[in-house]
């Protein structure tokens, strides 16, 4: 069952030392909270890791009981990274055990996405287009897909990558 809003934020303020039964958290707090988990997975979608998490239109429009879709296996890796992220504003210094955890994490996560979203590539101009394909009557007739775009140049130093 995916953890909610709420439960990664809770779990995120038990990582850096303010474990419910001691701490009560204000409901203020844990809006913040889920607003910096927002900010973090939305930073996150624009390096290409993808976890399904609902992202709202507005900070203000965010759902604290909203459940996340967060698969299990990144459950560890938001809460750590969550935490380094509260930890300051609550005042307080990491376990270095914590941002090892959240480095490694993240790291892991990148990978992961690296092998889930392959990287599109033009088919060449050798390769033909199939027994599918149909000469119109005004086209070139070519069996072959068309010659690949070039590729966008960055400066002298050569092609733009977009990893």
């Amino acid at each position: 069952m995916p953890y909610s809003k709420r439960q990664f934020v809770q779990a995120a303020l038990e990582e850096i030392g303010l474990a419910a039964h001691v701490f009560d958290a204000t409901p203020e707090e844990i809006e913040s909270g889920a607003r910096r988990l927002d900010a973090m997975i939305g930073e996150w979608n624009a390096r290409g890791i993808r976890l399904g998490y609902p992202m709202p239109n507005n900070p203000e429009d965010t759902e604290i009981d909203q459940k996340t879709g967060v698969p299990d296996s990144a459950n560890e890796a938001v809460i750590t990274g969550l935490a380094v992220r509260l930890a300051p504003s609550f005042g307080k210094v990491l376990a270095r055990e914590t941002k090892v955890r959240a480095k490694s994490g993240f790291d892991t996560l990148v990978l992961l996405s690296g092998v889930t979203s392959p990287i599109e590539k033009q088919l060449p101009d050798t390769m033909p287009v199939g027994a599918g394909h149909k000469v119109t009557r005004y086209g070139n007739g070519n069996p072959f897909f068309q010659t690949p775009l070039d590729p966008v140049d960055a400066s002298s130093a050569g092609e733009l990558d977009y990893y």
